[in-house]
């Protein structure tokens, strides 16, 4: 049996575009890999009428699960748990001990902040947090704001819903827990058991690929039972696959298939990102970057991930040809033979970084990301990158990228990732 659920995203500031979404693609993603069919994302401003109308709407597509962000706070536009309750019939009731924990936790940041003592309407904010509506499961705050699972209403042919608060690291701090609430695993335990399997591949198009899944549709029994989707992003081409159980054998034909026709182009077949990628095999090892186009985003993506001053050493933005002289050993003339943007300037640039900061491999990069400068031989897009190693000779290259500029920076940095990634070989 499939579960299906609809996530609703509540706040004006996410509806208007103020604040990026980050939390529909997440609880999405989470729900997916437990086999749950996400039908609907949604977003909606802070209007108890429109939540209702979504709520409804979800409802309608009889959903099992609708799982809302947002609108948990003290302030009088956070309606969320209210508006639920009276969709569902339910009154809502102060949880005295919920209300002393709320408390506590505003205490604790606020002698952090000042000695002030309790106002009336901070009181109010902990009790209006702390109001439950009947029948319903509070879950901990993981901040200031409880979650709340509400069980279906079967007499109204309405769905379990699940309502978490909008900042994205209270809402996935709480989740483990939100899942582990009665009325949500009433509603997991129903679900097929789903796997997904990711696939990545560099330099690979998407009609290339197209014309795989065409052949693999005609040849491969069970095919119609993987539900497969495909994105392009930053010159990456991730193929998700979806099956259950039965389908096992379609998808492990399939996964042949792509190897045997993408073999060289195929990066991750267990999910892993380019970043994973280097980031392991960078193990033993001690990186340094020298950038110019892209302003120093290859260290920051080398740098996003706890741990990494294990091999990170770090990092020079040389933009001006004068950096590029007086910190990184690339002579003048050099620079004025071949140009800035060379793969010659660029292997300097590489080797400079790798002696001055005593690392055992380096890259860099060096070029037009525009929207001015290009030439006819060099145009906007053209990207010199160089990788310098102690145990090889230096290896460089030249892109011509498309886009804007910054298009042209994000595809220069995933290149270079990938780069890293092929000069390091797999890890030992």
């Amino acid at each position: 049996m499939t579960v299906r659920a609809g996530v609703v995203v509540t706040g004006t500031e996410v509806l208007a575009g103020r604040v990026t979404d980050k939390n529909g693609p997440w609880v999405a993603q989470r729900l997916l890999e437990m086999g749950v069919d996400v039908a609907h994302i949604m977003v909606c401003g802070d209007r108890p009428d429109d939540l209702t109308a979504q709520l409804q709407f979800l409802a309608d597509q009889h959903v099992d699960l609708i799982v809302t962000t947002g609108g948990l706070g003290p302030t009088a536009d956070d309606l969320t748990v209210a508006t639920v309750a009276a969709l569902y019939g339910r009154e809502l009731h102060l949880d005295e001990n919920l209300e002393q924990r709320i408390h506590a936790i505003v205490q604790r940041w606020r002698s952090r902040l000042s000695a002030a003592t309790d106002s009336e309407p901070l009181r109010a904010g902990i009790r209006k947090q702390a109001m439950v509506p009947q029948g319903a499961h509070s879950i901990p705050p993981t901040g200031t704001a409880p979650g709340v699972a509400i069980p279906a209403n079967d007499s109204k042919k309405l769905p379990a819903v699940l309502i978490l608060p909008g900042p994205p690291r209270e809402l996935q701090t709480m989740w483990p827990e939100a899942l582990d609430s009665a009325p949500i695993v009433e509603v997991l335990t129903r679900r097929a058991q789903i796997r997904q399997n990711t696939i990545r591949a560099y330099g690979l198009s998407e009609p290339d690929l197209a014309a795989t899944l065409r052949t693999a549709e005609r040849q491969i029994t069970g095919f119609d039972d993987l539900e497969i989707t495909t994105c392009l992003r930053l010159g990456e081409l991730e193929m998700v696959t979806r099956y259950a159980e039965s389908a096992a054998t379609a998808y492990t034909e399939l996964a042949g298939l792509i190897d045997e026709h993408h073999g060289s182009q195929v990066f991750s077949i267990d999910g892993s990102t380019i970043d994973d990628i280097v980031a392991n095999r960078l193990v033993g090892h001690q990186i340094a970057t020298a950038e110019s186009c892209t302003g120093g985003m290859i260290a920051a993506r080398l740098t996003d991930r706890a741990g990494s001053s294990a091999y990170v050493i770090g990092a020079v933005v040389s933009y001006a040809n004068e950096v590029k002289s007086e910190l990184l050993d690339v002579s003048a003339e050099i620079i004025e033979e071949h140009g800035a943007v060379s793969e010659r300037v660029a292997a300097m640039m590489a080797e400079g970084v790798l002696s001055r900061l005593g690392v055992d491999i380096a890259v860099s990069t060096s070029g037009i990301a525009g929207p001015g400068g290009g030439t006819d031989l060099k145009p906007v897009g053209t990207v010199c990158f160089a990788i310098a190693s102690t145990e090889r000779p230096t290896v460089t290259r030249t892109l011509r990228l498309p886009g804007d500029r910054a298009s042209v920076r994000a595809l220069s940095t995933t290149a270079a990732m990938h780069m890293l990634a092929d000069a390091l070989g797999p890890a030992q």
